[in-house]
């Protein structure tokens, strides 16, 4: 059994930060559960595009509001508590966080291993490009 506190965690490598989101990595690729699972805060009113090309992802909005559009057909879906949305095409799209931080429970599959960083186009790397840097 794992059992992490996110308290304790977000004061660890295990927490990935820019300036304007922080992601508190609970479950990595390591951890051989087959996703990854994170609890990612987006600073109020700051704005991302991004487009998971290698990986999964579904988000559940646990407090805040926003918004995310898909990019490719315009279509915009508002967040708030209690909403999820699944990327299940490998959608590119816009999120913008609101009024308020908008503080997310967040899955990968593939489960991310730590190391990615957001490339210019909002994609993180493939996993098997990860293990042979």
């Amino acid at each position: 059994m794992i059992v992490r506190d996110f308290n304790e965690l977000k004061n660890t490598d295990r927490a990935v930060a820019d300036a304007d989101w922080t992601s508190v990595r609970m479950l990595l690729a390591d951890d051989k559960m087959g996703f990854s699972f994170h609890i990612t805060t987006l600073k109020a009113g700051s704005d991302h595009t991004f487009h998971y090309k290698h990986h999964f992802e579904s988000v559940y909005c646990i407090s805040g509001n926003g918004h995310i559009t898909e990019l490719d057909n315009g279509t915009r879906h508002e967040i708030k508590p209690g909403v999820m949305y699944a990327l299940n095409l490998h959608d590119h799209h816009r999120l913008v966080a609101g009024d308020e931080d908008l503080v997310m429970a967040c899955c990968f599959n593939p489960p991310v291993t730590g190391k990615e960083v957001h490339r210019e186009d909002g994609s993180y790397a493939p996993a098997e490009e990860l293990e042979n840097s």
